[in-house]
């Protein structure tokens, strides 16, 4: 390019890009620092800022690029922005042209991982309120896993080997890949929708987080949470934990545990039906024994042997509290009559008869009111005198005081 010449602001920035382009380094870059500015465009584009405490860096992923983030980008998040380096012809400006975003100190997956399980958390759908209890003898249980995965074919050989009496669907469904979460939810829902069973196991072998990122989908995760049916989940092994596993009524180690979980054990249900069986016919007996010497004991009464025997003996009985009664009635009665003597007596003697009788007289004033002192008598009054045989009408002619200034009627 001749310096002479002048050449126009597009031309130079092609130039620049050109340049940039052409750099192997910059063609193939990973970049740390911290998220800035992070947004997110209508068209699906992402547009945000690397920073550190001494530079910053713009970047851009196309939507195409976006759609395999696997977390939720935030500002202030340390991060590693993997791409190529170029320039904006428009603005002259260089950017990172990112490909993919790696979370700095743990995997995207992981980071995903604690988001979602925060964000379920705080909406309450890992709650213990939320549990419902599995049944405890189901007639139907579905199984939400691959037909061809060895999963199934582990829960179904153990559900046919403890549990033959419940009847096993497989709603079919992807175990992993893209489709997987939509189908696995559907199917879940589908179930508990359509009650398909009485309990559903969802889940699938063990594998990497890759493989088991399907039941760390949050679709998967509010289809079991809605599901009208009690849900096991039963994903991996057992030191695996997915989102799924937090939502569930019941969490299994494994598909195989998971089908011990929901269908009991025939052979432990026969040994407890014989064990009952045994303890009903001993306690059965055991009453029929009782049962049986309290007849003996009432067979061998004599009331048994001759009703008429019975009769006789309460008549003697009756005949013996009969005169006891009596007796005791003799007994009251004579001392009745002794008491009423005695008070008859008491009375008798201070019966002012008994003083009439002894020649003494009682005067009467014309009310009928006997007559303690002269007072209040005057000469003609009329009196009667009670003897002890008969009464006497009398006239007062004298009245004479007494010694202590009372008077003494004459009559």
């Amino acid at each position: 390019m001749n310096r002479s010449e002048p050449i126009s602001v597009s031309e130079l920035n092609a130039h620049i890009k050109g340049l940039v382009d052409s750099d192997p380094v910059l063609g193939s870059v990973a970049v740390r620092g911290e998220l800035s500015n992070y947004k997110i465009y209508p068209s699906g584009h992402h547009y945000f800022t690397l920073k550190d405490k001494d530079s910053s860096l713009r970047c851009v992923m196309f939507r195409s690029s976006a759609s395999r983030l696997r977390f939720r980008p935030e500002n202030g998040m340390s991060a590693t922005a993997f791409g190529r380096v170029s320039v904006y012809p428009r603005d002259g400006a260089y950017q990172l042209y990112c490909d993919e975003l790696m979370p700095g100190g743990a995997g995207d997956l992981q980071v995903a991982f604690e988001q979602l399980k925060a964000k379920l958390a705080a909406e309450g759908l890992f709650a213990r309120e939320h549990k419902r209890p599995i049944p405890r003898y189901p007639e139907r249980i579905a199984v939400v896993t691959s037909e061809a995965g060895a999963a199934v074919q582990d829960s179904i050989g153990v559900l046919r080997e403890s549990g033959p009496m419940a009847e096993v669907l497989l709603p079919p469904e992807r175990e992993q890949g893209a489709e997987a979460p939509p189908e696995i939810a559907g199917a879940i829902r589908y179930a508990g929708r359509h009650r398909l069973a009485d309990v559903l196991i969802a889940g699938r072998g063990g594998g990497s987080m890759e493989d088991l990122w399907a039941f760390n989908d949050e679709r998967v995760a509010r289809a079991i949470y809605d599901c009208e049916i009690p849900v096991i989940s039963a994903v991996g092994h057992e030191p695996d934990v997915t989102i799924a596993d937090f939502v569930a009524d019941l969490r299994a180690a494994t598909p195989s545990n998971a089908a011990e979980l929901a269908a009991p054990d025939c052979a432990e249900l026969l040994e407890a039906i014989s064990s009952a069986q045994s303890r009903l016919y001993q306690a059965v007996q055991k009453q029929i024994k009782a049962r049986r010497s309290e007849l003996e004991d009432l067979a061998s009464r004599r009331v048994m042997k001759s009703p008429t025997g019975f009769i006789d003996q309460r008549r003697l009985e009756l005949d013996a509290v009969r005169l006891r009664l009596d007796v005791a009635e003799s007994r009251i009665i004579s001392g009745k009559k002794a008491l009423y003597a005695s008070l008859a007596a008491k009375l008798d003697a201070l019966s002012p008869l008994k003083v009439l009788s002894r020649g003494y007289s009682i005067a009467l004033d014309g009310s009928g009111r006997a007559l303690r002192t002269s007072a209040g008598l005057a000469k003609g009054d009329r009196l009667r005198l009670l003897l002890s045989r008969g009464e006497v009408g009398c006239t007062v002619d004298s009245i004479k005081g007494d010694s202590d200034g009372t008077e003494e009627a004459e009559l």
